[in-house]
């Protein structure tokens, strides 16, 4: 079980962060876009602040996969360092279960909002529905599930090893 969790989290995980990556990359054209639109065409785009934001959650969301993953988010890691044996298994399992409480109260309360909104369009973009946007909220907390589960059976606290 442990095996197939740790190959779906790697699928996963590096999925995310790829499309987090070309979203990032996405966003920086399309910022771009907006300048040269507004500053040297005089005609600024109606879209793309608007794309951009949207874009940017779904960023922020797949990007925080790969954080859970590598432990890479703000924590209470003193704990951590000076816990050893059954207190460090404690600490660890207490952190694991808060962050998926915390990814499943992301998941119910994102999908409920994403399905109400799902009728509602972006002002600038009427063809696209809300939903779109509000997704990035349960898709990406059900992926950092996985990622959490997958970082409590196979530690990588990049961030515990690197600090100084």
């Amino acid at each position: 079980m442990r095996d197939v969790l740790l190959r779906l989290d790697r699928w996963i995980t590096g999925l995310a962060l790829n499309a987090a990556c070309l979203l990032l990359a996405v966003v920086s054209v399309l910022g771009l876009w907006q300048v040269v639109a507004r500053f040297v065409l005089s005609q600024p785009s109606t879209w793309t602040e608007e794309a951009l934001r949207r874009l940017l959650i779904w960023c922020v969301m797949l990007g925080v996969v790969a954080a859970f993953r590598h432990g890479a988010l703000v924590s209470v890691d003193l704990m951590l360092r000076l816990s050893r044996g059954a207190f460090r298994r404690f600490v660890s399992h207490v952190i694991t279960w808060t962050s998926l409480a915390f990814l499943a109260v992301l998941v119910w309360f994102g999908s409920n909002l994403a399905w109400r909104v799902r009728f509602q369009s972006f002002a600038a973009m009427d063809e696209i529905s809300m939903a779109w946007a509000y997704a990035a909220l349960p898709v990406g907390a059900l992926l950092s599930m996985v990622a959490v589960l997958a970082q409590h059976v196979d530690r990588r606290n990049t961030e515990l090893e690197t600090a100084q």
